[in-house]
């Protein structure tokens, strides 16, 4: 944090992506950043957390992506400059206000990063968010490194400036991740308080005033698209022979190390202002080709722009992308995956790699030893079966979506964040089925306050277990407004969500779900109870707060091997090996496995805790 904070103009700092965005804010005098943290956009958040306060910035973990662009759409139209960034489908859950401040314009910089999730290593679908730039008419970037990250950002902030829009930096799992140098520049001094002057003429979007407004912003990007033909953030490299590659983002990357490496007579041309199309400089660059491969991700975005050019030019060149089949539709690219694509087409000698002989077992992710949830599944498996009775389990967006493996089994159907009680409520009426809904707390103040508010009124029928453990813990343990500390470290109030609850006159009940008895006592009183009813499993994040007692032990003289703490359980530290063993590096304490054995042959490990 400190060599973020402290390099000085000149300087050369190995920064991650998402470190160096995090730096751009601090050089572009950023005072008001927002975000909701999300994978694989996070690091951004976690950094600002810790330095804002240093350099007057003024940051906040947002209860969602919505509230985060909002809160930096009013400090921009304020005169403050404003960053707010989020993974690609928070931009989702923010779309309905981002779309209205294209309208509306700003007045200081504002610029929303997008961090897209090709292949969804975190990610509950795949999409691509350059779509919302057009969807949106705002200006989009697209880096490829930490390097251009900082520098696009910077960019960013003065083009959002110059024509008074909000600008969209697009980047993707691997660019937000890339470590690499980077040469910071100096920090502009920062404006941390400005005025708001009235013009609902322009501010309150009204039919009358979204008309006008409407056609202010494609006036604005006409005037953009006159720039970006000649932005030095487009360039070609390798400008020789018949055959072309146009692409952006980070699948520039593989695509220059493939034609670098293999020596490949192929040009190539690198847009990074992808929005407004730069549609002078790809004519041009087409202009003496036989063939252009067009290589992005997700979408064949640029590949129906190219396609549209040459119609409209009448040029003759053969275009090979994703519509042609050429290169896959889905997931991410490599520069394997590149190459095969090419070679299709236009011969290369690539190496052919030897394939593992070794079957590797999958690993599947799994709850961490002593995690809160894992009892809850347990016991509320423990209550069905004991009360015979089949559910629906409507789950959510967090660590407790893993509910989904076996032996849990506690996972039926996920829409997006907080969908787990709106869905619940869509079964409720259209089933005679019982149903479970999960939601955590974090993701209760993100999006499940309004579907709970929908149930109450429409009286629905149905358990909502909020999984309580003090933090959004799938993305790094940031801060929730259930917590007495914001974003920046400071003293804030707590909300309680059983107050929300009760406030609703919805019966609720708070468990310790590391007390196995009572948890399945008391949900087999909730499943049975007809109305709506709310159990909160409220136990900390073993990550988070490090809670860890004595590790247990086997008294193998009791054990039978009925592997209830294996097949019921799951519990990482807990394995099988000629015997049931518990790994002492592993085990937190949390004495579950202690209570659920029927021979009473797991104990506390005497002697004190690790």
């Amino acid at each position: 944090m400190i060599k973020i904070l402290n390099a000085t103009e000149g300087d050369e700092v190995f920064l991650l992506g998402n470190e160096a965005a995090a730096r751009a804010a601090i050089e572009s005098g950023v005072g008001v950043a927002s975000t909701y943290p999300g994978t694989p956009s996070s690091e951004i958040g976690d950094v600002l957390s810790k330095i804002a306060s240093k350099v007057g910035m003024y940051f906040e973990f947002s209860t969602n992506e919505k509230v985060a662009v909002e809160v930096a759409a009013a400090a921009a139209a304020s005169g403050v400059r404003s960053f707010t960034f989020m993974k690609h489908v928070g931009v989702n859950v923010a779309s309905d206000s981002l779309v209205s401040i294209g309208y509306t314009g700003v007045e200081a910089g504002m610029v929303i990063l997008s961090a897209d999730d090709p292949s969804m290593f975190s990610s509950h679908n795949e999409q691509d968010n350059r779509h919302y730039a057009r969807f949106a008419n705002i200006p989009l970037l697209e880096p490829s490194n930490p390097q251009e990250i900082l520098d696009f950002t910077k960019y960013a902030f003065d083009l959002s400036e110059k024509f008074k829009l909000p600008v969209l930096v697009r980047t993707t799992t691997r660019v937000s991740h890339m470590r690499s140098k980077v040469k910071v520049g100096g920090i502009q001094k920062m404006r941390k308080k400005g005025q708001f002057k009235k013009d609902p003429s322009r501010f309150v979007l009204v039919p009358s005033t979204a008309r006008t407004m409407h056609k202010k912003l494609i006036k604005k990007i006409n005037k953009i698209s006159k720039i970006v033909d000649k932005s030095p953030y487009n360039q070609i490299y390798h400008a020789n022979g018949k055959y072309g590659i146009i692409t952006s983002g980070g699948a520039f990357n593989y695509a220059h190390d493939l034609v670098n490496e293999k020596e490949l007579p192929i040009s190539i041309l690198k847009l990074g202002f992808t929005y407004p199309l730069p549609s002078g400089l790809i004519s041009q660059f087409l202009e003496d080709l036989e063939k252009v491969f067009i290589i992005e991700e997700v979408d064949p975005i640029i590949e129906k722009d190219v396609l549209s050019i040459i119609g409209q030019e009448n040029l003759e060149v053969d275009v090979h992308g994703k519509l042609d089949g050429t290169f896959p539709r889905i997931y991410e690219y490599n520069q394997d995956i590149v190459g095969a694509s090419i070679g299709k087409l236009i011969p290369l000698k690539l190496e052919k790699k030897k394939a593992l002989k070794t079957h590797l077992p999958e690993r599947p992710p799994t709850f961490c030893p002593g995690c809160p949830h894992r009892a809850t599944y347990y016991s509320i498996n423990k209550a069905l079966e004991e009360l015979e009775m089949q559910v629906i389990f409507s789950t959510d967006i967090g660590c407790y979506t893993l509910g989904i493996e076996k032996p849990y089994n506690t996972a039926d159907y996920l829409l997006s964040m907080g969908s787990s009680i709106g869905a619940a409520c869509g079964f409720s009426k259209a089933t005679r089925q019982k149903i479970v809904s999960f939601i955590g707390d974090s993701t209760f103040f993100h999006a499940g306050i309004p579907p709970l508010l929908n149930a109450v009124h429409n009286k629905h029928d149905f358990l909502i277990v909020i999984l309580d453990n003090g933090t959004t813990a799938m993305t790094g343990g940031q801060p929730h407004p259930g917590l007495p500390f914001d974003g920046m470290g400071d003293e804030a109030p707590a909300i309680s969500i059983e107050s929300i609850v009760e406030a609703l006159g919805i019966n609720v009940k708070v468990i310790n779900p590391m007390n196995i008895k009572k948890s399945i006592r008391t949900f087999k009183e909730a499943l049975t109870t007809p109305s709506l009813n709310v159990v909160i499993a409220r136990y900390p994040c073993q990550l988070s707060f490090k809670a860890r007692g004595k590790p247990v032990r086997i008294d193998n003289n009791l054990c039978n091997e009925c592997l209830e703490c294996i097949n019921k359980l799951a519990c990482p530290a807990i394995t099988y090996d000629n015997g049931i063993k518990v790994d002492q590096r592993y085990c937190r304490g949390c004495t579950v496995c202690v209570q659920i054995c029927p021979e009473k042959a797991i104990k506390p490990k005497r002697g004190s805790s690790e």
